[in-house]
């Protein structure tokens, strides 16, 4: 698959292509059905499966704040790179941007740097200034537009602020049921005090600064290497989110993830890792000192392999995610 980061820089291959727009945060079953319509339709007209999305949420130079992100860019290139897009188009969402009318984002975008053909947009769908550029306009406009009908999933619709708000209350049911994936996030693996090392369960320490992440506790996981394919590819794990009171007490008061892999041992510094979130096993509390810590751990991974095991969450795979 490959990406442009600027509008200036598309350049359309000779096949045309089908064009999907949108934010996409959390890539979720919605959007997904968007996706596998695009890919579809791509296949039967020998195109290109094209998404155009943006850099950083439009949200937060319309408004001036963003909501968290479910999904980082990398996250949703990786997540579009599964579902079987092959160009994936990110622009920055300025001031220029932001002033492009529809006529001109379709001429400059559409038609002069992608060669869409097609168009595959979600019911909700909305660009260039003023939100004019809907399927109505692109048809008006003699574009050929097929549009996704909303999904619903437990008689509610999906979107992104709903799975933010199940995410943020520990919903993971709920959350995976609209995500249609377990909720997962994608950071790189930072250097830490190597304090779980000396414990006899070395972690792997994400920076998550991005995306949105359950609340602290401890959970049943799996784990994968997103990118180079050297390493875990859905490794059980038991990942610990929050401020490690027993070993930081009084930190910074940041909340850190940790992640100790369960059937995979190596060095994964600098490396892009996803994790996967199966089940909650407790709520993250103090402990008198490292010798409990350590046999608490040693009970957690005891009770992630069980969870993990009761409900066939296979180690070694991570399809679906």
């Amino acid at each position: 698959m490959r990406a442009t980061f600027h509008r200036h820089r598309l350049a359309p291959t000779a096949r045309g292509s089908v064009v999907s727009v949108g934010v996409f945060d959390g890539v979720h079953v919605g959007h997904r059905e968007i996706l596998a319509r695009n890919v579809a339709r791509a296949r039967e007209l020998d195109l290109e499966p094209t998404v155009v999305t943006f850099r950083r949420h439009p949200k937060r130079l319309l408004l001036g704040r963003a909501p968290k992100a479910l999904t980082s860019l990398d996250h949703r290139i990786a997540l579009f790179r599964r579902a079987g897009i092959e160009h994936v188009v990110a622009l920055k969402f300025d001031e220029e941007l932001r002033a492009m009318t529809a006529d001109a984002f379709a001429e400059e975008i559409l038609r002069a740097g992608l060669d869409a053909r097609q168009l595959v947009l979600g019911f909700d769908s909305k660009f260039a200034k003023n939100r004019e550029g809907t399927p109505q306009w692109l048809r008006e406009h003699g574009w050929p537009v097929e549009v996704v009908d909303q999904v619903i999933v437990g008689q509610r619709p999906v979107s992104s602020t709903a799975i933010r708000e199940a995410v943020e209350l520990g919903d993971l049911e709920a959350a995976a049921a609209m995500l249609g994936r377990p909720v997962s996030v994608l950071g790189r693996v930072v250097h830490g005090r190597a304090l779980g090392r000396e414990l006899g369960f070395p972690t792997a320490n994400l920076n998550l600064s991005h995306e949105l992440h359950p609340p602290p506790g401890v959970y049943a996981c799996r784990a994968r290497v997103v990118g180079t394919g050297a390493g875990p590819d859905g490794s059980w794990a038991v990942a610990n989110i929050g401020s490690r009171p027993t070993v930081a007490p009084g930190g910074d008061g940041l909340p850190t993830i940790e992640i100790h892999l369960l059937d995979w041992s190596g060095d994964l510094y600098g490396q892009r890792l996803e994790v996967l979130f199966h089940a909650r096993l407790r709520a993250e509390r103090r402990f008198e000192g490292v010798d409990e810590l350590a046999r608490q751990i040693r009970r957690d991974v005891g009770a992630a392999r069980e969870v993990l095991e009761r409900d066939g969450i296979g180690s070694g795979t991570a399809s679906g995610s």
